[in-house]
């Protein structure tokens, strides 16, 4: 089987367990090949959320490169003597070493033996060694970054060994390689996102419209995508899951905020609060407090720069325009995280008390207004991909939204040549995600609309609008510089 193309089963199948990815194995191929090349190792530090697929990546390029491996995955909880002893069985029955009593000598905990025996059993051709989770090591030991450092230095960085360090807590990884920690500047730095709302078209087989909605319930997580059978719109799969309360669609995104925040504390709460839509500090902070009032700032204020910044779980909004602008806004930054909270949790409760058709029910009364909201990110992502891209009148322009401190007007859409404080705004626009055409009464409310953004010049900013149904024939293109449809938005990751 070739598994570099989407493999799917027979109509109503499911796709198969690697999905996309080209890219990404690609660069991984070419570092492998620079080691044949040179005879000198190469380290990787590998960082993406969890989730994400990157344990999966690696191994799919592993058994694509045919080389000898160790691939070791570290254990949250562990003691060091634990965790030495563990890595010391995998190098054991990894297809490293050609006499296995070599590793037999290391002493309890101490990294710089083991890495000794694994220098001593790496063959003089191209290897790979695999360490997953490595923050989990540098938690349970404070001497594993240094033992990695001199081990790398002294025994592993002229061979022919590809060294790649894995790792799902975003901040943690970026520390691993920052310029005060022992491993600056020894490992190229790759980032695995999401995969994109092309490779879930792709996979799923489905038409453009239907693939954004697919892609803003899956997130691009892999895991969910291989529970999803060829062919089926979202709403269909999402009914099909709720009777089922342990599908990917619910465990996935449970199990990730469990690992994340495993405790019902402040920072959960403020979590939730923006995913039950609470989007200004204000509503935040009244949302996550308590019997004694709402949250005081001095304690929301870094809970929020931890989210966003160190968890890279919440992303801030702050509107675009020629005049700096108040409030930043928050959201959920992964879809399917978004979609749980909001209302993916409600029904998986329901779910598990026998009432599949009751928690359907639920996520469908509430699905029009989320995918409207939650469309709008995706579609600014899609067109700064296309400006990049040369596809549009206005290169590389920076998109976001206006808002004033009244929410009224609120502008889905503002490109301009930066963000954002711009210096001159490109467009206007709006976003309909919805089952109408987008119409003259649309057009009318964007003109009033755009009017009143910060740095809006008629004559020169042109209109735009992204409508899920097309615009009325009403319309035709007067006034509108830009009309983009769900094959527009999908076209922004096929043509990158």
């Amino acid at each position: 089987m070739n598994l570099r193309r989407f493999n799917l089963h027979n109509s109503g199948g499911l796709v198969s367990d690697f999905v996309g990815r080209h890219a990404e194995l690609n660069l991984l191929h070419k570092r492998l090949d620079r080691i044949a090349e040179s005879g000198s190792g190469v380290a990787v530090a590998l960082r993406g959320r969890r989730q994400v697929g990157k344990s999966r990546l690696v191994q799919e390029f592993c058994n694509r490169a045919g080389r000898p491996l160790v691939f070791h995955t570290a254990v949250k909880g562990s003691s060091p003597i634990e965790a030495v002893d563990s890595f010391c069985r995998d190098l054991r029955d990894s297809s490293l070493p050609v006499d296995r009593e070599l590793v037999s000598q290391v002493a309890p905990g101490s990294w710089p033996d083991a890495f000794r025996a694994l220098a001593a059993v790496l063959p003089a051709g191209p290897s790979i060694v695999v360490l997953d989770e490595v923050p989990w090591l540098t938690e349970q030991d404070p001497m594993f970054d240094g033992a990695l450092q001199v081990a790398w230095d002294r025994l592993l960085r002229d061979r022919p060994v590809l060294l790649l360090l894995l790792g799902s807590d975003l901040h943690m990884m970026e520390r691993l390689t920052a310029y005060d920690r022992p491993f600056f500047g020894r490992a190229d730095n790759m980032v695995l996102g999401p995969l994109t709302p092309a490779d879930t078209a792709q996979a799923l087989g489905l038409d453009a419209a239907d693939a954004v909605d697919a892609h803003l319930v899956c997130g691009g997580l892999p895991g969910i995508l291989r529970a999803w059978p060829h062919g089926m719109p979202a709403l269909q799969f999402i009914e099909r899951e709720c009777e089922d309360p342990a599908s990917p669609l619910f465990s996935i995104p449970e199990s990730t905020l469990l690992a994340e925040f495993p405790g019902p504390d402040q920072a959960r709460r403020v979590l939730e609060a923006i995913g039950s839509g609470d989007r200004t500090q204000a509503n935040i902070a009244a949302s996550a407090g308590g019997r004694q009032g709402p949250l005081a700032s001095g304690s929301l204020s870094p809970l929020l720069r931890r989210l966003v910044e160190e968890k890279r779980v919440v992303a801030v909004d702050e509107p675009c325009s020629t005049h700096p602008g108040k409030p930043a806004l928050y959201r959920i930054a992964d879809s399917n995280l978004r979609l749980y909270l909001a209302a993916l949790r409600t029904a998986q409760e329901q779910a598990r008390r026998g009432r599949a058709q009751a928690a359907f029910g639920m996520v469908a009364r509430r699905w029009s207004s989320w995918r409207g909201r939650a469309v709008e990110p995706l579609v600014r992502e899609a067109l700064e991909l296309a400006a990049a891209s040369g596809l549009l009148p206005w290169p590389d322009a920076a998109v976001g939204g206006w808002w004033n401190r009244q929410f009224d007007p609120e502008v889905d859409l503002v490109g301009a040549d930066r963000g954002p404080v711009a210096r001159q705004l490109f467009f206007i626009g709006s976003v309909k995600w919805l089952g109408t055409p987008f119409d003259r009464h649309d057009l009318a409310a964007l003109s009033r609309a755009a009017a009143q953004v910060p740095g809006f010049e008629p004559g020169s900013t042109e209109l735009v609008a992204v409508s899920l149904s097309g615009t009325a024939a009403e319309l035709g293109r007067d006034g509108l510089a830009l009309t983009w449809g769900p094959a527009d938005v999908l076209g922004a990751w096929q043509g990158s």
